[in-house]
């Protein structure tokens, strides 16, 4: 368990804060297998880590819901694209792709809605800063707002969203 965590450090350390210059703002579509690996994964990532927050368990979408998507993609566009590029690329923070293959929903929706908490008590989350040198501010989004923000997240990896 111990080495599984020190190599998604040095995983993360190398990808999730670097620079990257791909300047897509397009999500790419994956073939549906990939779509299935990634659950996987997400679902492993889950039952290894230590829930920090209030957010215990967060029910997703297959395929995405397209009123979720547009909200997530508006609060995205108020809150978060000061500091997040939908790509890989790093500004302040972290950029958004890939983020919903590297942590669980739960991770996800824990650091938007108390990032003060995760940054004080989560590993990752503290690694995280100690690579980008900012604080991410609490946004004072709700729990439904966090969730609509996942649900783009999703939608800027590549998940398919349904017809209206």
């Amino acid at each position: 368990m111990k080495k599984a965590v020190l190599i998604s450090l040095i995983a993360l350390g190398m990808s999730a804060c670097g620079d990257n210059s791909q300047n897509t703002t397009e999500p790419q579509a994956k073939p549906k297998s990939m779509l299935a690996d990634q659950a996987q994964q997400t679902a492993n990532a889950t039952s290894e880590e230590v829930i920090v927050g209030r957010v215990k368990e967060v029910q997703l979408n297959d395929p995405l819901d397209p009123e979720m998507v547009a909200r997530g993609k508006a609060i995205y566009e108020m809150k978060c694209a000061a500091c997040h590029k939908l790509t890989d690329q790093r500004v302040v923070g972290p950029g958004f792709k890939g983020v919903t293959e590297r942590r669980s929903p739960i991770w996800i929706m824990n650091m938007i809605v108390d990032p003060d908490a995760m940054l004080e008590k989560d590993p990752v989350a503290q690694e995280l800063l100690k690579e980008c040198l900012v604080r991410m501010p609490n946004q004072n989004l709700t729990e439904a707002d966090a969730r609509d923000v996942l649900e783009f997240m999703f939608f800027n990896d590549g998940k398919p969203v349904a017809e209206k």
